[in-house]
């Protein structure tokens, strides 16, 4: 008997969302010459059973479906990408539109609030602080909470929260109420809708890389993240346009409750993860910073380096304060502007202006951050601070009587600089960490915490009723923007270097291009029907091997399929 040759046997396997073929190995056996034809029926049947046939036809809510190699080096990682992955960002969206009111509402109309409920200024003020208080705590407790009850569950408890600080709040303008039980209540109405703040907030980040890829991560992270200014926009143009402060407040119960039902629409995470880092579990705040303090395995996907440590650090302190000076002058926009004459209503514009503005340029730069500038945020960030820091400056100066165009051309170009930064410094925050969660805590926490010591510190600054003009705010401008200049000086020396991306990128490599036409190499393979062109393969697979098997029998040559 001959010595046994070893002929290899394969079939197409169809890739999942492409449209190409690529080769996959099957099974191994060993007979003799008279067992020759059965032995190929059976290792084809065999190989059948290898191809993903779920793979054929992914549905309509998929849009693609890239394949790469598993960490492992052995099976394949599927990354989807699903249509419905719009509907939670557009869910999203409106309930931080609706959160972002909850800040800035009372600052428009705090002269008139004092004026029909006999409060002071000072206490109409807490009523944005109050907000900025509760979120502290409440900030660190959210990460857990998605890790418990999904992101979707965590929405639902946000969404109720919502509803009933809306008409608690609207029940504090009761005309039989005391002064003390009125604001008592609206209080209270403030704290619960503070609570739910940081559920719509921290989640932005953790649900963009959840559902979305490489190329639109950052572009889902503006929209959403972008949606809680706009959110303060609305809340400084709406109050001003309504009769009085309790129709404005009934006003906001109204839109607190048509915009909860949102919740039901936010999904948890697809079947499929988009990428690499997509598919890692939610990590904890305690797991960041345990990172933080060097206590992480290297091995770990959250390990960060010293040098990533600091610029996290960095990046937390000045997104705190550029952001807090922010909120802080849209809380305190009425007082700034109409001691030198300008009414309630344009007072709204300048806080309005800055935010829409900005939103304009957050929707042009952020598709250029992912794909011109996508491996540039931090330098980016080093670009546009000090633009950001000028403005600010020059507000000590230009807010005057009769210097409306230039206090809102000011306002644009701080709206436009720093909402443009915001979506940059969040995606730049979890590239450092890998832990979308906890760095979204971190960043907004202190945004808050900044910009609720900001409003006290700025409420102290306040000029007395002798000053020229009275009760002005210059001394608070100038904290503002020594504050702002001071601490952009630290944006220089942060690195940025984007790790979670480059282990996207890495593993999308690995994956590999689809496979060429024959005929024309330059050329991808393109058939409309996968399974049409699977079973063509198959068959000339099969012809492939019956002719082998033919010339081996002429030869008198036993063979081993493998």
């Amino acid at each position: 008997m001959h010595a046994p040759r070893s002929v290899g046997l394969s079939v197409p396997d169809r890739t999942p969302g492409s449209s190409s073929l690529r080769p996959s190995t099957t099974t191994t056996a060993r007979e003799s010459a008279d067992t020759d034809a059965p032995m190929l029926k059976t290792s084809l049947e065999k190989c059948e059973e290898t191809v993903d046939v779920s793979a054929v036809s992914p549905g309509n809510d998929i849009e693609e479906r890239p394949l790469s190699p598993s960490p492992d080096g052995g099976s394949s990682t599927t990354y989807r990408l699903y249509k419905r992955r719009w509907i939670g960002l557009c869910a999203l969206v409106l309930l931080n539109i609706a959160s972002g009111m909850v800040l800035v509402w009372f600052g428009p109309i705090a002269n008139d609030m004092v004026r029909d409920f006999g409060f002071t200024l000072s206490e109409v003020n807490w009523l944005g602080n109050v907000a900025n208080v509760v979120y502290l705590p409440f900030s660190i407790i959210v990460p857990s909470l998605y890790g418990r009850l999904g992101i979707r569950g965590a929405c639902y408890i946000g969404a109720i929260l919502f509803v009933v600080s809306g008409w608690v709040r609207y029940a504090g303008t009761k005309d039989s109420l005391s002064e003390g039980a009125s604001y008592t209540l609206m209080v209270v109405g403030q704290v619960l809708a503070g609570t739910a703040v940081p559920i719509f907030q921290i989640v932005i980040p953790s649900y963009s890389q959840k559902w979305f890829d490489l190329k639109g991560r950052t572009t889902a992270t503006m929209i959403m993240g972008i949606s809680n200014p706009v959110g303060n926009a609305l809340g400084q143009l709406i109050p001003p346009l309504v009769p009085t402060p309790k129709d404005s407040l009934l006003v906001m119960a109204i839109i607190f409750t048509a915009v909860a039902p949102a919740a039901f629409f936010v999904g948890n995470a697809p079947p499929t993860p988009p990428t690499f880092a997509g598919s890692q579990k939610h990590p904890s705040l305690g797991s960041l910073l345990r990172a933080m303090a060097g206590q992480t395995p290297r091995d770990e996907y959250t390990y960060m380096s010293m040098r990533q440590r600091i610029d996290f650090a960095i990046i937390t302190v000045t997104f705190g304060v550029l952001v807090g000076v922010i909120n802080a002058f849209t809380i305190l926009s009425a007082q700034h502007f109409e001691p030198y004459g300008y009414s309630d209503t344009v007072s709204g514009l300048m806080g309005a202006i800055l935010l829409l503005v900005g939103l304009i340029a957050a929707a042009i730069t952020s598709p250029i951050y992912d794909r011109v500038l996508t491996h540039h945020l931090a330098l980016s960030c080093k670009v546009l601070c000090p633009v950001l820091g000028a403005c600010w400056i020059a507000l000590i100066w230009e807010i005057k009587p009769h210097n409306t165009a230039v206090c809102f051309v000011l306002m644009g170009l701080i709206g436009g600089t720093g909402l443009t930064l915001l979506p940059a410094v969040i995606e730049l925050a979890v590239e450092l960490t890998r832990n979308a969660d906890g760095s979204s805590a971190m960043l907004w926490s202190s945004t808050n915490l900044f910009g609720l010591v900001f409003v006290l510190v700025e409420n102290a600054l306040r000029a007395g009723p002798d000053a020229s003009p009275p009760l002005n705010m210059r001394r608070a401008r100038i904290f503002q923007a020594a504050l702002v200049a001071a601490v952009i000086t630290f944006v220089y020396l942060v690195e940025g270097k984007q790790t979670r991306r480059e282990r996207d990128e890495e593993r999308r490599a690995a994956a590999g291009s689809p496979p060429r036409s024959p005929d024309r190499p330059n050329t991808e393979v393109r058939d409309a029907d996968p399974e049409k062109r699977a079973d063509e393969a198959e068959k000339r697979g099969a012809a492939e091997e019956a002719a082998a098997d033919m010339e081996d029998r002429k030869r008198g040559e036993p063979r081993t399929i493998v």
